[in-house]
């Protein structure tokens, strides 16, 4: 399951980037004493007392201005609200309370997510006393903290965490295989989504964007469990223009943590973007096993060696990625998109794989003789043996004389030599290098 998400809320101007900051430990949002300066969902990952979670840094909620982005806003907090398990409700202690923090509890209070009310920019004791005024927002205790002085924000956390999961190993069913469907708005993730369960779970539209969340539908193939994840498609920042979008994006990122597989959905009647390659690389740097979908194949004009051509230049553009099977289907017309659920599996057996200790050895003796470690300086690396320490993705430790004689090029060809050995299609692969104690 993916860490708990909080979200920090609140009008503008109350220092919301700057408690973010503060809490991450480096400067991730621009901090402006101008309203309105945070316009992108900022998010990161964070830990308080051996609690993770994602941390996501908001853009003010104004519900005073009769403009037309009152309406987007409302839109911005309830969204908020829905992908939050905690929400973190910053106001402004020198302001006191504004028609402003009103507005924006009562959006709150009529939500079941535990709400957590800070004060914010209460720098010195003899302050306190304002605190009192804010009982009357009626969602709960408030505590007063002061985000540029670093104040108060351990008893902050220690109530935040108090509101996540008891059971913070998230035991799920292993026998359930989770599989994201992710990718650019309008590559047809909700139509795959929709041939692959055989009905119509999610709404299928032209408009790109039309999916906003992240949709879980549980389902069974001749007594195999599965559960789809049906996400927003992901864009480029500078071309995220509603404030839905931007929360899509957490919701799809959080989808992604918690798949197993995750289906990258690319449009084959476009060149493979920028964008799309990003999008891999989010799924490759949280391990997660992979697929690449070339969907909308029925719509593209074909020659003799026209998949060929396209699977060559896919895999340059995600070359990175060079592990993952493709498949190239049409979820309007249903083309192929049977054999999916096959690679599903046959992707999932590889993420899960086990290597027995005694095999892993043999074949890093096979690799190391075929091509011997380098040297470095009249110094060669000397690799003594190797075990496999977990699953999902398959992680292996490489116990060495000296960590820093791995050259890089080297760690990658173990790795290709493993993948090849162990037919590990479709998963990444760990390697962490130690020095073997004495």
């Amino acid at each position: 399951m993916s860490k708990p998400i909080v979200a920090v809320v609140g009008r503008p101007n109350v220092g919301k980037s700057t408690f973010f900051n503060q809490l991450v430990g480096k400067r991730i949002s621009i901090v402006d004493d101008r309203p309105g300066v945070t316009r992108d969902r900022i998010y990161a990952d964070a830990e308080w007392l051996n609690y993770k979670f994602t941390l996501v840094d908001t853009g003010g909620i104004d519900t005073i201005k009769d403009d037309e982005l009152v309406g987007e806003m409302r839109d911005q907090a309830q969204i908020a609200i829905e992908t939050a398990d905690v929400i973190l409700f910053l106001v402004d202690g020198k302001d006191g309370v504004t028609p402003a923090d009103y507005e924006v509890a009562n959006l709150l209070r009529r939500t079941k997510k535990p709400v957590v009310l800070a004060v914010n920019k209460i720098d010195a004791p003899h302050e306190e006393h304002v605190l009192y005024d804010f009982y009357g927002l009626g969602v709960g205790e408030p505590y007063s903290i002061s985000a540029i002085h670093k104040i108060g924000i351990g008893d902050l956390l220690d109530e935040i965490v108090r509101h996540f999961p008891e059971d913070m190993s998230y035991e799920e069913d292993d026998e359930v295989i989770k599989i994201a469907v992710v990718g650019k708005p309008n590559a047809g993730k909700s139509s795959l989504v929709n041939q692959i369960l055989g009905e119509e779970r999610a709404i299928v539209s032209d408009i790109p964007g039309t999916t906003r969340d992240a949709i879980d539908t549980p389902f069974e193939i001749d007594g195999k469990k599965y559960v789809i994840i049906d996400t927003a498609g992901i864009r480029r920042k500078s071309k995220i223009e509603h404030p839905l979008e931007r929360y899509s994006v957490i919701r799809a990122l959080s989808a992604i943590r918690r798949c197993d597989i995750a289906l990258i959905v690319i449009d084959s009647t476009e060149e493979v973007t920028e964008q799309d390659t990003k999008i891999a690389g989010l799924v490759q740097e949280e391990g997660k096993a992979s697929i690449i979908v070339m969907n909308k194949w029925d719509l593209v004009d074909k020659e003799t060696n026209t998949i060929n051509e396209y699977r060559k230049k896919l895999k340059t553009k995600l070359h990175f990625m060079d592990y993952s099977p493709d498949i190239f289907i049409s979820a309007k017309t249903g083309q192929r998109v049977n054999r999916i659920m096959k690679m599903v599996d046959d992707v999932n057996s590889h993420y899960t794989y086990r290597v027995p200790t005694g095999i892993l050895n043999d074949c890093l003796a096979d690799a190391i003789a075929i091509t011997p470690p380098p040297s470095d300086k009249g110094r060669r690396l000397s690799i003594y043996y190797a075990a496999q320490v977990s699953i999902k993705p398959p992680t292996f430790v490489l116990f060495v004389n000296d960590p820093g004689l791995m050259h890089f090029s080297y760690e990658r060809y173990l790795e290709n030599y493993f993948r090849r050995t162990f037919d590990l299609e479709g998963t990444p692969i760990r390697i962490i290098v130690r020095e073997r104690t004495k």
